[in-house]
């Protein structure tokens, strides 16, 4: 029986900026299965990327629960928190700047290794290297390579070895594949699902590329200025999406087809994050919106099993 692995309830992260609080995160809840991949979707700065950091307490959170098989790590310790990270690692976007440039690739992949003492012999260490570089596809002549002399593909691949060498369980990968060519970009997904697949990983996958998420995820989030706004399974989510901003994401999808009519494109003012009135942040740019969607926070409704929304349209009653 599969079993819930990650689970956030209330997850809030404020900035303090010098016209108030800037809202991040602001009330995600979500839960992934042993095995899964939950997809993160929306565009730049509505907070994908701090989700991910403060789910792994690279960023403190300001409120809320971060579960990890049912206990909630924002409670542990600094030597606690050591442990947990053997079983939640990242990979981060940007290949080049993620990898210290003073270090070898061998040095990079066996920092993590050294730091929680997984291995402590010396020939055990370079064995599980050797190991890792072979897994993610990294010829071994490479092993006394630097960052600086490998392509972008290259330089993923390191990360993802760097993230696995210490046999984590959940993995949160934050845009992996967006700073690098198309071709290279299929490549690095198909081995994360195969490595998915061959070590039994759970994925919280982050990008902004919904026909990237589509490839590789089991279920969707959709964010919006911190909030989560729409949840379900990816087939749902594609077949039928509910919340507006995620039907003028799908909509602004490029087709290879002269004939496809491009979808409306969204006007209005971006609400800011910072200090957000009460009501739905999407408002300012909805053609659907009216009174009842400002003035009050928007509760989630379920119009079907499995597929949530936050958005008055979907409200019992609502026409």
């Amino acid at each position: 029986m599969t079993q819930l692995l990650v689970e956030t309830r209330g997850l809030r992260k404020y900035f303090n900026t010098s016209r108030g609080k800037l809202h991040a995160v602001d009330g995600v809840d979500f839960s992934i299965e042993e095995g899964k991949t939950l997809g993160i979707v929306g565009e730049s700065g509505c907070g994908k990327s701090t989700l991910g950091r403060v789910i792994l307490r690279l960023t403190d959170a300001t409120e809320g629960e971060v579960l990890y098989q049912g206990k909630d790590i924002l409670t542990y310790g600094r030597k606690k928190m050591l442990d947990m990270r053997k079983k939640m690692q990242m990979i981060f976007q940007d290949p080049y700047a993620s990898l210290n440039p003073r270090m070898t690739v061998s040095e990079i992949i066996a920092e993590p290794i050294r730091i929680m003492k997984t291995l402590e012999d010396k020939q055990q260490i370079n064995r599980r290297v050797y190991q890792m570089m072979n897994v993610v596809g990294l010829s071994g002549r490479l092993v006394n390579a630097y960052p600086h002399e490998l392509d972008g593909g290259r330089r993923q691949r390191i990360g993802v070895a760097r993230a696995l060498a210490v046999d984590p369980a959940f993995i949160v990968c934050d845009e992996p594949v967006s700073a690098l060519d198309v071709s290279i970009q299929a490549q690095i997904l198909n081995m994360l699902m195969d490595l998915q697949e061959e070590f039994g990983l759970t994925y919280m996958f982050i990008t902004h590329d919904l026909s990237v998420v589509k490839h590789i995820s089991d279920d969707i989030g959709v964010m919006y200025l911190g909030q989560c706004v729409e949840l379900s399974s990816s087939r749902q989510l594609f077949e039928r999406p509910l919340h507006p901003y995620t039907q003028a994401l799908l909509d602004a999808i490029p087709m290879p087809d002269p004939d496809h009519a491009m979808g409306e494109i969204l006007k209005g003012e971006v609400t800011s994050p910072i200090e957000p009135s009460p009501g739905c942040r999407f408002a300012n740019r909805c053609k659907h919106a009216h009174e009842a969607c400002l003035g009050q926070d928007i509760p989630v409704y379920q119009p079907f099993p499995g597929h949530q929304v936050k958005c008055v349209l979907y409200q019992e009653g609502a026409e």
